[in-house]
């Protein structure tokens, strides 16, 4: 087995891991026959986020990003079903859920109708799929702030730190060795802000010893 075929194995092993952590409020909502105080935003932005680049990785011919994205989604549109099942605000979702359809429909008739195939429609939807991830990767640095101010990483989850540093890292390894800027660049901010968080881990757990710092998922 050659590196890249090692890095492919690690891409599929640590994305499929780090999907798997939504098991948890998907075992929380049936347990409690309840969708409180569970969020239903991460599952219609992932579920985007991996439609999108399951379309890049048919257009490119990448097996690796395609079943990567095929089990992506999958899990993302069963946490989805399940939190509309048991969530009380049965129109807030339904309404959330439109918009995300209704941007699938737009982006398809965009990048199918309005770009010819080849290598402009594939640059764009590249570009369009990492912007979307950078933005996903980003967007807890909200959280990390209110972190520093409240000192408690109780917020953070340890176990999903973990996945996310090593699926960032494999997915940023294997489009260099690709050399496809598109899944390099997008995943580098992944280990960037997983590595914040270790220290905040670090750094909270050390300065405040008797008090539990973080929650292990359970699956």
């Amino acid at each position: 087995m050659d590196f890249l075929q090692l890095l492919s194995c690690a891409c599929i092993i640590f994305t499929v891991g780090m999907f798997t952590t939504g098991l948890t409020d998907l075992k929380k909502m049936k347990t409690t026959q309840s969708a409180d105080n569970v969020q239903f935003l991460p599952f219609l932005t992932t579920c985007l986020n991996n439609l999108g680049w399951l379309y890049y990785g048919l257009l490119k011919g990448d097996g690796t990003v395609i079943s990567v994205n095929i089990i992506g989604g999958f899990l993302q549109t069963l946490y989805i079903i399940t939190y509309c099942h048991y969530t009380k605000d049965k129109r807030r979702v339904f309404s959330q859920t439109l918009t995300m359809v209704s941007v699938l429909c737009v982006g398809w008739v965009y990048f199918t109708v309005m770009i010819p195939p080849g290598e402009a429609q594939l640059s764009q939807l590249g570009l369009t799929c990492s912007v979307f991830t950078i933005s996903m990767y980003l967007s807890p640095l909200t959280d990390l702030l209110d972190i520093v101010r409240n000192k408690s990483v109780e917020r953070l989850s340890f176990s999903l730190t973990v996945a996310t540093f090593f699926t960032s890292t494999s997915w940023t390894l294997y489009g260099l060795q690709l050399r496809d800027y598109y899944i390099m660049v997008p995943n580098t901010p992944g280990i960037f802000t997983s590595l914040i968080r270790f220290f905040l881990f670090w750094w909270f757990g050390a300065v405040i010893p008797n008090k539990p710092s973080y929650k292990l998922i359970q699956i």
